[in-house]
């Protein structure tokens, strides 16, 4: 996730005289694809070389990724531009909210960038797909209290207690359609089978519990929401006119290259 907002930053991989925010806590063997996004700018700057940004792209992606899975459609604004670096200290700074958030420090970050609580619990329900690694979720599966017993109880058979010990071993963060955008996400909420501790705590007794109901029984109001957010994310500080650069390759910034 960039730390600062819509530009790419997160792309760019570490030089010798360069460390970015690929490595940084909240995205270290968590975000992938960047070969994906690297691809995707090669084959447009054959056709259309030094006009689309590795951020628009990056937009782009997100909104076709989503429909493909059975999601939502929205329009994705264009003409953002590139980051000229990124940050690994901003990255770890705090301002990407971790698994172990409690759901104020969630809707405190989410503010300070211009989103809601509403805003907050629909992005969260991207989680839909992907996947998370044991040391992500390990303390949730052992320590948490309000898990499903034998939910957790699965999760432990594929992530050992002992720190170091399958680390890496993946788990689907919907553990009912972890291939499909749908509104299950919301459904295992309810049933106390949210992977990371920053899932259930949208569904624990507090100001959300309202939102995860609505969404988890009505899959239009979800998409809606969840459309209308990922506009206004993609709306996050993003350069334009003179600001920062089109990138030949997402990975590189041109002073690297």
């Amino acid at each position: 996730m960039d730390s600062k907002g819509c530009d790419g930053s997160i792309l760019l991989e570490d030089t010798s005289s360069f460390r970015g925010e690929q490595t940084a806590g909240p995205n270290n063997n968590s975000v992938r694809g960047f070969n994906v996004i690297n691809k995707i700018k090669a084959k447009v700057e054959q056709v259309c070389p030094g006009i689309v940004s590795c951020a628009d792209i990056v937009a782009i992606a997100a909104r076709d990724s989503t429909v493909i899975l059975g999601g939502p459609n929205w329009n994705v604004k264009l003409g953002r531009r590139d980051s000229k670096t990124a940050s690994f200290s901003a990255a770890n700074s705090g301002v990407i909210p971790p698994p172990t958030s409690t759901l104020s420090n969630l809707i405190n970050r989410f503010q300070a960038k211009g989103l809601s609580a509403k805003d907050m619990v629909a992005l969260s329900g991207s989680h839909t797909i992907g996947q998370a690694r044991c040391v992500i979720f390990r303390a949730r599966i052992y320590n948490d209290t309000n898990i499903d017993s034998s939910f957790a109880s699965t999760r432990q058979k594929n992530c050992p207690l002992p720190t170091g010990s399958g680390d890496n071993n993946l788990a689907p963060l919907d553990v009912q359609t972890p291939t499909a955008f749908d509104n299950d996400y919301y459904k295992n909420l309810l049933n106390q089978k949210g992977l990371l501790h920053s899932d259930q705590v949208l569904f624990n007794g507090g100001s959300t519990d309202s939102l995860v109901r609505k969404y988890s029984s009505n899959p239009k109001t979800f998409n809606s929401d969840f459309a209308a957010a990922m506009i206004k994310m993609g709306d996050i500080d993003p350069l334009t006119g003179s600001k920062g650069e089109i990138r030949k390759k997402c990975n590189k910034d041109a002073v690297f290259e």
